[in-house]
């Protein structure tokens, strides 16, 4: 027999680099693990969400410098505010902590339909909540907190670290 095993030995997907990969592989300590985590943060939903609120805070301060309005302002407030709020049900529902994959994952699509859902009944209600309502200062609103995420995984370190 020959050094290297037969074909019907090996699963389908393993090839050299997966195997060079797994004789490098070498487990973590406690401490070097302590050590990485420090060195590559995580990217938790509530930061998310407290850069949204910031981004949100932010719009209202330009709608107001941009348009002279405070009507505007306040629009683009709701307008962010449709997001945070969503996303923060959102962030509290799947950080409880559930004992099974297949559970987490049904609990995040159910928290994901309350979030849209929520959303969506902001929005409808926004006329009847924001007097004198500017919808472009609402859909400018709206826009910068949900473009948030993008900007939080471009800046995120661990990102900048692997480039």
């Amino acid at each position: 027999m020959s050094e290297h095993s037969h074909p019907q030995d090996r699963p389908a997907f393993a090839d050299e680099a997966d195997e060079a990969a797994d004789a490098d592989f070498k487990p973590l300590s406690a401490e070097q693990a302590q050590q990485w985590r420090g060195r590559h943060p995580q990217l938790t939903p509530w930061r998310i969400v407290a850069w949204q609120a910031a981004a949100g805070v932010v719009a209202m301060l330009l709608a107001w410098l941009v348009s002279g309005r405070s009507v505007v302002a306040w629009s683009a407030g709701y307008g962010a505010l449709a997001v945070v709020l969503p996303a923060a049900i959102l962030a509290r529902g799947v950080s409880r902590r559930t004992g099974e994959a297949g559970a987490a994952l049904a609990g995040f699509f159910l928290w994901e339909l309350v979030k849209i859902a929520l959303t969506v009944a902001m929005l409808l209600a926004a006329p009847r909540l924001v007097p004198q309502l500017s919808w472009l200062g609402l859909l400018a609103g709206f826009v910068v907190a949900m473009k948030v995420y993008w900007v939080a995984m471009w800046l995120h370190p661990a990102r900048r670290e692997s480039q």
